[in-house]
């Protein structure tokens, strides 16, 4: 399980919504990566991963976007906690 902090008014960049013009939510590129590239190497998911981490303006560590390159490869759940500063 990994975890992040995102401020409040940052919470676009991690997850979709709607009413927001931001067009790089973390939570899209993740769900379209675990949808394509089940069974792929990690080494080949992680820097898909980092790429999409930048792209949101998300500070992942390696440690989590290894993580979560595990869970996507190998079709298993991943579970994110997200805690929201001021």
């Amino acid at each position: 399980m990994g975890e992040i902090a995102v401020s409040a008014q940052d919470m676009h960049h991690l997850l979709h919504d709607p009413a927001s013009a931001y067009g790089a939510p973390y939570q899209r590129a993740y769900a379209e990566l675990a949808a394509t590239h089940r069974g792929r190497p990690i080494a080949e998911i992680v820097p898909l991963l980092r790429k999409a981490a930048d792209a949101a303006l998300l500070g992942f560590t390696g440690a989590d976007l290894a993580e979560q390159a595990e869970a996507i490869s190998s079709g298993a759940p991943y579970e994110l906690r997200v805690r929201v500063t001021g």
